[in-house]
């Protein structure tokens, strides 16, 4: 943290807070997602998660998941590199 400070100033605290923003949304979104029931037999393949098409606020749900799951990854790179 102290290289991050001093190398990176306000640029780079403002990445790491703007990543704890983004871990807790992405925690509050898969914790309102309904829950498929699948437990760990989705390892095999069940066809209720291929066929099952999501709607209303489940897609935007699904969407958010994904949007949010990237914008961490991309920070969690560039703060790796920028520290």
């Amino acid at each position: 943290m102290h290289s991050l400070l001093t190398g990176g100033g306000a640029v780079g605290v403002f990445l790491m807070i703007l990543q704890l923003l983004v871990s807790i949304g992405l925690i509050a979104v898969v914790l309102m997602q309904k829950s498929k029931g699948e437990g760990l037999g989705a390892i095999g393949g069940s066809a209720q998660m291929f066929f099952d098409q999501a709607r209303g606020i489940d897609r935007v749900l699904e969407k958010a998941t994904t949007y949010l799951a990237i914008a961490f990854m991309v920070l969690s790179i560039i703060i790796s590199v920028w520290a």
